[in-house]
């Protein structure tokens, strides 16, 4: 089967993907685009994963103010080479980024990054709404709330405020694969009027 111009074109516009890359995997899915958009993630996010142990040393920091002054923002996000930071793509997603912790006002960046505490404290919570159960299902209970805690708390687990179908990492590996470099949320405060103010 013959692949067109018109279809790589259609779908490079799709996924931001290169020409030659496009017209693969449009051969692969014999010019279904909807396939060849899954091949292009699937091969995105695998070299996204190789990409991730290489040094990021360059990147940004964004600041973002919401409702009129009420919240703000300030991001790190960091990659490879002074070139990648000064794209349009990097910094819009930066800026995204900037607006996801405004809107969605995550408690860390990742699984990682949560207190030993406040791990403890949710398994306790988990563990008494459990009582009575077989130990196996107890078991499985916790882990369900846990997996539930880190989709609201933590930044990479929670559904992307512009596309909810995808979580923030999805979307981070997707910049990785896109502008060929590792990338990391290094860190990020968010300010909220109001809060605080029992310090």
């Amino acid at each position: 089967m013959s692949i067109t111009a018109k279809q790589v074109a259609e779908l490079r516009a799709q996924t931001g993907a290169g020409l030659m890359d496009c017209k693969k995997a449009l051969t692969e899915s014999e010019g279904d685009i909807e396939q060849a958009v899954t091949i292009l993630r699937k091969k995105g996010m695998a070299s996204a994963s190789k990409k991730a142990g290489r040094a990021t040393s360059e990147g940004l920091v964004e600041s973002y103010i919401h409702l009129g002054g009420k919240v703000g923002v300030l991001i790190e996000v960091n990659c490879e080479t002074d070139f990648v930071a000064k794209t349009d793509d990097f910094k819009a997603f930066v800026k995204d980024l900037c607006l996801h912790i405004a809107a969605a006002n995550p408690v860390c960046i990742s699984r990682e990054n949560v207190p030993t505490e406040l791990i403890e404290k949710e398994r306790e919570i988990a563990a008494s709404q459990a009582e009575g159960k077989p130990p196996a299902a107890v078991q499985k209970i916790i882990e369900g709330k846990l997996n539930k805690y880190y989709s609201t708390a933590c930044m990479l687990d929670q559904p992307f405020v512009k596309d909810s179908e995808k979580t923030v990492q999805d979307v981070l590996s997707e910049q990785i694969a896109k502008l060929g470099e590792n990338m990391q949320i290094n860190r990020f405060s968010r300010f909220q009027i109001g809060e605080g103010d029992e310090d």
